[in-house]
């Protein structure tokens, strides 16, 4: 048996099992591949990013394309994604990078750093910058090809049983933060919990953990936790835009058309912007829902913000210091970085600023 004639009798995905090199799926060809997500199925923005792109790849391939979507722990656990698109257990998967720091930091600039770019300018990185460049070189060292795909944008700072007045108060917080952040928050004396978001409430209210911080009110709202924890806390300075990533097995992508793999590519752009419309649309009148049923507004205290902002900025330094990929990745997104504010201080800061205190 040839190989083209493999891949359509066995599936690409049966294929990559096997160590055999695909040959080229062409236009018009039937192909079904696996994606895999670390979010639960009833956050219907986090996991739902995908079925929006699969509904998307299905449409432009007129339904030859077809791509089934899988909660966290149906194929592999949340934390599983990288190393299961990196092996071929699925040809793709959609995670929020950071997630993954512990094998690399450099994880974490694909997706947030504390003080890092807000989604926009994340966004300007990725597609206009050196991001999706310098990111792909190192995601080649894992054979995966990276896509950006979601954005939050800026998150708020979780739920505490007891607000936060001072960065004393905060010394000793078992807190529940994703992944990187979880470095800055053990160096201004918190202790970080990094959970999955579908164990988050039980911890919470068991009183495993003291506070938790998950994205922002809509999903805050679904997930629960203002009735375990009503003190909310603004901003998360640990995630400015963090970006969400389509990750596809190198092996498998290469085996693509070019007309397949360019849907891929537009297809992931269009759940890109759909997941950030879609925050920014339903946050507002969910934060109103979650302050009508107790939610108590608190912002963190300017001294633990100022202490945040010193350990994360001594955090980068010590890290490119022995870590080669971080610095390379990284000297590119902190230069980036100033540059962007300089623009948006004398721009979109003073108009949001000016527009938020009007009454409108």
């Amino acid at each position: 048996m040839d190989r083209r004639s493999l891949v359509k009798g066995a599936g690409l995905a049966s294929v990559l099992a096997a160590g055999v090199a695909p040959a080229v799926v062409h236009a018009n060809e039937k192909i079904r591949w696996r994606l895999t997500s670390s979010f639960p199925k009833s956050l219907d923005t986090l996991f739902g990013v995908n079925d929006v792109f699969a509904a998307r790849v299905r449409e432009m391939t007129g339904g030859n394309f077809e791509i089934s979507t899988h909660a966290a722990g149906e194929i592999v656990p949340a934390f599983g994604t990288v190393d299961a698109v990196k092996d071929g257990t699925v040809e793709m998967a959609n995670t929020a990078p950071y997630y993954y720091f512990g094998k690399d930091e450099t994880f974490a600039l694909g997706c947030a750093i504390p003080f890092g770019l807000n989604s926009r300018q994340m966004t300007a990185w990725m597609y206009d910058g050196n991001g999706l460049k310098l990111m792909r070189e190192f995601y080649a060292n894992y054979n995966i090809v990276n896509f950006p795909m979601g954005n939050t944008g800026s998150q708020m700072g979780g739920w505490f049983r007891k607000p936060i007045k001072s960065l004393a108060d905060f010394k000793g917080t078992k807190f529940r933060v994703g992944g990187f952040a979880g470095k800055v928050v053990e160096r201004i004396g918190g202790v970080p919990q990094n959970i999955p978001g579908g164990e988050i409430y039980q911890a919470l209210e068991k009183g495993t953990i003291d506070a938790a911080e998950w994205v922002g009110p809509y999903d805050d709202y679904k997930l629960g936790f203002y009735k375990v924890a009503k003190n909310y806390a603004y901003p998360g300075w640990w995630e400015g835009g963090p970006q969400l990533d389509l990750h596809v097995n190198m092996k498998a992508f290469n085996g693509l058309s070019k007309e397949y793999q360019a849907i891929i590519n537009a297809a992931a752009a269009y759940a890109h912007v759909d997941m950030q419309a879609k925050y920014d649309a339903r946050n507002a009148q969910s934060l109103k829902t979650l302050v009508a049923n107790g939610a108590k507004l608190f912002a963190f205290p300017k001294d633990l913000m100022d202490a945040a902002f010193k350990q994360s900025m001594e955090l980068y330094s010590e890290i490119s210091a022995k870590n080669p990929n971080w610095k390379k990745v990284y000297e590119d997104y902190s230069a980036f970085r100033k540059d962007a504010n300089l623009w948006f201080r004398f721009t979109e800061g003073t108009f949001d600023r000016f527009m938020q205190s009007a009454k409108l």
